[in-house]
């Protein structure tokens, strides 16, 4: 008899813990929980393969379970869900250990890949040297001006906040992460996120 996957599935929101799972259950076996407490409290170390968790909760947000998975060496690959707002605490969790994140709202095409990718990785926790020298190079063709934008969309900050630190329009600001975009070849702001974050931080400015 196969086995399916386990995916734990953590957020605060009912509607979209169900539809997590509903969109999960033909692949994999899902539990889900109200909150990370919730799950901390109930699951065994042999009952898991990936955990899907909204990055910010009451009580216990993401980068503290991420924390508290570590203490237990509950070494499972962690899936975090952002809204906009939340891309600053999404970066950090995954500097913490997070293999992944989605912005809300994502397509269900979006969460299976991450899923698959995420137990891929499970092994493999670090982005292989390859992937890393592959971004460091479409970094290098950033100019200047477009890493100062980029570090600036990964701290969260709105379009106009750029525009107004760097004393330039929203419409200068919108070229130049439509430039980075198409330079570092990615689709989407996780892509992106995920890519900068193989860059060694030197780099970044």
């Amino acid at each position: 008899m196969n086995h399916k996957p386990v995916i734990h599935v953590i957020d605060d929101e009912t509607a979209v813990r169900d539809v997590l799972a509903l969109v999960l259950a033909e692949e994999f076996e899902v539990r889900t929980y109200a909150s990370a407490r919730d799950f901390l409290e109930t699951i065994e170390p042999s009952e898991g393969s990936c955990v899907i968790t909204d990055v910010r909760m009451p009580e216990m947000d993401g980068m503290e379970l991420l924390a508290k998975m570590g203490e237990r060496g509950l070494t499972w690959p962690v899936i975090v869900v952002s809204g906009h707002g939340d891309i600053p605490l999404a970066v950090e969790a995954m500097k913490a250990g997070a293999v992944d994140f989605l912005e809300k709202p994502f397509d269900d095409d979006a969460l299976l890949a991450s899923v698959h990718a995420a137990l891929r990785s499970r092994n493999h926790q670090q982005p292989d040297n390859a992937e890393a020298r592959e971004a460091l190079a479409r970094f290098a063709t950033l100019t200047s001006r477009e890493k100062q934008v980029l570090a600036r969309v990964l701290q969260g900050q709105l379009n106009k906040i750029i525009a107004h630190e760097l004393g330039v329009t929203m419409r200068t600001v919108e070229i130049h992460r439509a430039h980075i975009m198409a330079k570092m070849e990615v689709k989407n702001l996780a892509e992106l996120v995920r890519k900068s974050l193989t860059v060694p931080h030197d780099n970044c400015g």
